[in-house]
């Protein structure tokens, strides 16, 4: 069997919601009576279906999680994060814009642990491309 990753780190647009939260939905975001979370226009904001799942079997697993996003909308990514209650799955954000591979220096210093036991999950190839260059899977 494999040996498990130490950390997995997400991306945010396109990975765990099917837009970019800084051009295709209008913060600040707010949840609805009907328990909806919705954008300042009244658009119905959702994850990607599975990914409240993959979490949780991470945690299960004991592999904690991380975001990293080069998102200007750094207040409207970490809003959904917490609407979503999904910020209890990551122990490291690293919400800002500016290159993967700082994410991922920060995230190395922060946790100790080597680019070589981190996974990483992205819609972009450019950055998988990068981050591959450390080590990562």
């Amino acid at each position: 069997m494999a040996q498990l990753p130490k950390l997995a780190v997400f991306d945010l647009d396109y990975t765990l919601w099917p837009f970019w939260v800084d051009t295709h939905v209008d913060p600040p975001f707010h949840r609805s009576s009907d328990g909806t979370v919705r954008d300042s226009r009244g658009q119905t904001i959702r994850l990607y279906p599975d990914v409240p799942e993959v979490l949780e079997r991470l945690r299960d697993l004991g592999i904690p999680a991380a975001a990293a996003s080069r998102t200007g909308e750094i207040e409207g990514a970490n809003q959904l994060l917490e609407l979503f209650d999904l910020v209890r799955y990551f122990v490291h954000l690293e919400i800002y814009p500016g290159s993967k591979v700082m994410h991922f220096q920060r995230l190395q210093q922060k946790t100790g642990i080597p680019f070589s036991q981190m996974i990483f999950f992205d819609d972009e190839k450019r950055n998988i491309v990068d981050i591959s260059k450390l080590g990562t899977e």
